[in-house]
C-alpha cells in the first residue's frame, strides 16, 4: 500500500526537468561562455573581433573568389585568386614527375593514405597487416620508381606531396623505435652504452634541422669514396630519422623513471630477464603513459619535413614556392600558401586525433 501511494509522488518528480537556462545550448554558453565577468567581457569581445574579420574573410575567399580564371582575370577581381592552385595543381602536388605518369605517384599516394587507415584500428594490428603493408610498400616503391614494365623514373623527379608523405611516415615510423632504444641505452647499466646514448642525444639535441639536413646534403657525400653517390631524398630521411629519435628518446625516458619501482620488481620476481620484462611489463605501460607527448614531437617532426626545401627537394612546399616565381602568379602568394597549410593541418590533426583516441582505448585507470 504505501508503495503504492509513493508512485504518484515518483513519478511527479521524475517529470521535473532542470531550468532551460541550464541545459541545451543555453545552458552551455552560461557554463563556457558566459561563467563570470571576466569570461563575459571575453567573450563579447572576442565575438566582436571575429564580427569584423570573418564576414569581410568569406566575401574575400568565397564569394568574390575566382577559382578558373587567368591570373589576368584575378588580378581585376577584389577577391581570393584559387585559380593559383587549380591551374598548377599537379605541379604542387607531383613537382616535376613526368605529366603522362603522374597517375603512378597518386595511386602511391592512395596506397599509403589506405594503409594508415587500417593500421589505426587495433583490431587489425596481427601479423598479416605487416605482410599487407610490405605488399603495399613494395607496390609504391614499383609505382614511383617504375620496373617490371613500367617506365623507370629517376627519384631526382620525385616531388610535392608523394616525397612530403614519404619522408614523414617512414620517417617518423623508424625513429620512433630508434628513440626507443636510445632511452633504454641511456638508462642502461653499461658505461659503454649509456654513455654512447648521452653523447648521442645531447649532440643531436644541440643542433639544428637545418644544420643536420645540410650535412647530409652537403658534407656526407665529401667522406664517400670517388664515384660512390647517394641517393639525395635517402640522405634527408636519414638525417629526419637521427634527429627525430633523438627528442622521442627523451620522452620515452621520461615515461621509464616515471614508472612505480615496484613494477621492475615484480619483473625480477617474475622471473623475467630484461628484455622480457621491458617488452611485456615496463615499456607498454611507459608508451601509454607518454602518448601526449610523443604525438607532440612527431607532429613537430612532421612539420618539420618541410625544411627539405633547403637542400633543394621538391616537396610540397618547395613545388608552392616555384609555382609562386612564375610572373603570372606571383602577387597570390596567400592563396598558395593557405592551401599548403590546409594539407599540413588535416594531417596533424588526423595524428592528433587519433592519439587522443588511442589514450582512451589504453586507459586502464577505471
Amino acid at each position: 500500500m504505501a508503495t503504492m501511494e509513493k508512485t504518484p509522488h515518483r513519478k511527479a518528480a521524475n517529470s521535473i526537468r532542470p531550468p532551460a537556462t541550464s541545459i541545451g545550448v543555453i545552458g552551455w554558453m552560461r557554463a563556457n561562455l558566459f561563467n563570470g565577468w571576466l569570461n563575459s567581457i571575453l567573450t563579447l569581445v572576442v565575438g566582436y573581433l571575429l564580427l569584423l574579420t570573418i564576414p569581410s574573410f568569406v566575401k574575400w575567399a568565397f564569394i568574390n573568389s575566382n577559382w578558373f580564371t587567368t591570373s589576368e582575370q584575378c588580378k581585376a577581381g577584389s577577391g581570393a585568386c584559387w585559380s593559383v592552385i587549380t591551374a598548377n595543381i599537379r605541379f604542387i602536388l607531383f613537382g616535376f614527375y613526368p605529366h603522362q605518369l603522374q597517375w603512378r605517384p597518386l595511386l602511391a599516394v592512395l596506397i599509403l593514405i589506405l594503409l594508415l587507415f587500417f593500421s589505426q584500428n587495433r583490431k587489425y594490428w596481427k601479423k598479416s597487416l605487416a605482410y599487407v603493408w610490405l605488399l603495399g610498400l613494395f607496390s609504391m616503391g614499383l609505382l614511383l620508381k617504375g620496373g617490371l614494365g613500367l617506365e623507370v623514373v629517376d627519384s631526382d623527379s620525385w616531388g610535392g606531396l608523394p616525397l612530403t608523405l614519404l619522408l614523414s611516415v617512414f620517417g617518423l615510423t623508424a625513429a620512433y623505435p630508434f628513440g626507443v632504444i636510445l632511452a633504454l641505452g641511456r638508462q642502461s647499466d653499461m658505461p659503454v652504452i649509456k654513455s654512447f646514448s648521452v653523447v648521442y642525444i645531447e649532440l643531436i639535441r644541440g643542433v639544428p634541422l637545418i644544420s643536420m639536413l645540410f650535412m647530409s646534403s652537403v658534407v656526407f657525400p665529401l667522406f664517400l669514396p670517388e664515384g660512390v653517390t647517394f641517393n639525395k631524398i635517402l640522405r634527408a630521411q636519414i638525417a629526419i630519422i637521427l634527429f627525430t629519435a633523438a627528442y622521442i628518446a627523451e620522452v620515452v625516458r621520461g615515461g621509464l623513471q616515471g614508472m612505480n619501482r615496484g613494477q621492475y620488481e615484480a619483473a625480477e620476481s617474475l622471473g623475467l630477464n630484461y628484455f622480457q620484462a621491458m617488452r611485456l611489463i615496463i615499456l607498454p605501460q611507459a608508451l601509454k603513459i607518454v602518448i601526449p607527448p610523443s604525438m607532440g614531437i612527431l607532429i613537430s617532426a612532421f612539420k618539420d619535413t618541410s625544411l627539405v626545401v633547403i637542400i633543394a627537394l621538391y616537396d610540397l612546399l618547395k613545388t608552392t614556392q616555384t609555382t609562386l616565381t612564375d610572373p603570372k602568379w606571383m602577387g597570390f602568394s596567400a592563396e598558395a600558401y593557405l592551401f599548403v597549410a590546409l594539407i599540413y593541418f588535416v594531417c596533424c590533426y588526423a595524428m592528433s586525433n587519433y592519439s587522443r583516441r588511442l589514450e582512451k582505448e589504453l586507459d586502464t585507470s577505471l
